[in-house]
């Protein structure tokens, strides 16, 4: 196991940097932000992992508006129309 979790720590940055890694991706209405979680090594790791990020936003009475599994690059973990929250990867 800890040969797995070394490769993984070895591999992610690699993934991030292309592009290649899987992030968990949320709109929220109130308030108008899109939320960035990740990075993470495969789509199913992001799926294990949504309900409790979800769950967190939900505490702090976000409205959800959509919810998608992406292999992509963001900019930013959190950006906001009010552009207070922003915060780079």
């Amino acid at each position: 196991m800890e040969i797995k979790k070394t490769a993984e720590n070895l591999l992610l940055p690699v993934l991030e940097g292309l592009g290649l890694a899987w992030w968990l991706k949320v709109i929220t209405r109130s308030p108008s932000c899109v939320y960035y979680f990740g990075p993470f090594m495969t789509a199913k790791q992001v799926e294990l992992y949504q309900a409790g990020y979800l769950e967190d936003l939900e505490q702090e009475q976000a409205q959800i508006e959509s919810v998608a599994i992406e292999q992509c690059q963001p900019k930013f973990l959190t950006s906001c129309e009010d552009g207070l929250e922003w915060c780079d990867v």
